[in-house]
C-alpha cells in the first residue's frame, strides 16, 4: 500500500481524507502533519508530527489542502530535503508560490488543482470550447461558497476564467473584472467578469454564463458534499505516484 501523508489534517477536507483512507485498499494513512495537538482520532499506527522533514520522509504520497503559506513551507522543504509526490488542492496561491510549484515539479511529480472534482474538470473543458465557439458572447462567472471561505474569487472560478480567456487567445490578467460599483461605463467587449458571493454552508457553486443579444447559455456545477474533493484527490494521488517528475493538472489525470 502507498504510504500517504495528509497535510492540513485538521481542515474540513483533511478530516474527510483521513476517513476516506481508512477504507482504501491501495493507500494507507501513514502520517499526518499537525502543528498543534489534534482533537480527533487517527489509527494507532499513524504517525502524528509537527516536523516537516519527518512528515515527508514517512510519506510516499502527500495530499495537501491547507492555506497558501503552509503550502509554501511544504514546497520549500520538499524541494530542499525530501522530494515526495504531491497532490495540492490549496487555493489562493500567489505568483511566488506558483513558481515554487514549478520548481518542485522538476524534482517530483506534482498535481495541482484548484478543484479536485471530476465535474469541474469537465466544466473547464466545456468553458474553453464554448468560449472559443461563441466569440461574440459576453462571459460572466459567478461563484458562491460558505461564509468561512477566506479567498475570493475562488480558485475554481479563476481557473474557469483562465480557460475562458484561453478559448479566445486572451490573457486573463488583462481582461478579468472582479467587481463593479458606480458609474463605470458600458461593458467592454473582451471583459470576463468573476464575481464572488459568500453565505451559509454552501460547499461550492460555479456558473459560467455566455450572453448575447437574444440568447444566453449557462454552464453550472454545484458541489453538495466535500467528499467530492477528498475522493477526487485520492484518485489523483493513485495516478500521480506512477508519473515521472512534472507539473500536472486534474485534466492530465482525467485525460481531458
Amino acid at each position: 500500500m502507498i504510504k500517504t501523508g495528509i497535510f492540513g489534517a485538521g481542515g474540513r477536507v483533511g478530516k474527510l481524507l483521513i476517513e476516506n483512507l481508512k477504507n482504501d485498499s491501495s493507500l494507507s494513512l501513514s502520517t499526518v502533519f499537525a502543528r498543534n495537538k489534534i482533537d480527533f482520532a487517527v489509527p494507532s499506527e499513524t504517525l502524528v508530527t509537527n516536523q516537516m522533514e519527518v512528515f515527508l520522509d514517512a510519506s510516499e504520497l502527500v495530499i495537501d489542502f491547507t492555506l497558501p503559506e503552509a503550502t509554501e513551507e511544504l514546497l520549500k522543504v520538499a524541494i530542499e530535503k525530501s522530494p515526495t509526490p504531491l497532490v495540492i488542492g490549496t487555493t489562493g496561491l500567489n505568483s511566488h508560490q506558483q513558481n515554487l510549484l514549478k520548481q518542485a515539479s522538476e524534482k517530483m511529480p506534482v498535481l495541482y488543482a484548484t478543484n479536485m472534482s471530476v465535474g469541474v474538470a469537465l466544466l473547464n473543458k466545456l468553458v474553453f470550447m464554448a468560449s472559443k465557439t461563441l466569440k461574440d458572447f459576453d462571459i460572466e462567472i459567478t461563484e458562491m461558497h460558505h461564509k468561512f471561505k477566506k479567498d475570493a474569487p475562488s480558485g475554481t472560478a479563476l481557473t474557469l476564467a483562465d480557460f475562458a480567456a484561453k478559448g479566445r487567445d486572451l490573457n486573463i490578467d488583462s481582461v478579468r473584472v472582479s467587481g463593479r460599483d458606480g458609474n463605470i461605463g458600458q461593458r467592454k467587449k473582451d471583459e470576463i467578469a468573476v464575481m464572488a458571493l459568500r453565505g451559509g454552508d454552501i460547499v461550492g457553486e460555479h456558473t459560467v454564463g455566455f450572453y448575447a443579444d437574444g440568447e444566453f447559455i449557462r454552464l453550472n456545477h454545484t458541489a453538495t458534499n466535500r467528499n467530492t474533493f477528498s475522493n477526487g484527490a485520492i484518485r489523483a494521488g493513485k495516478w500521480l505516484v506512477n508519473q515521472p517528475n512534472g507539473l500536472y493538472s486534474i485534466q492530465d489525470f482525467l485525460q481531458l
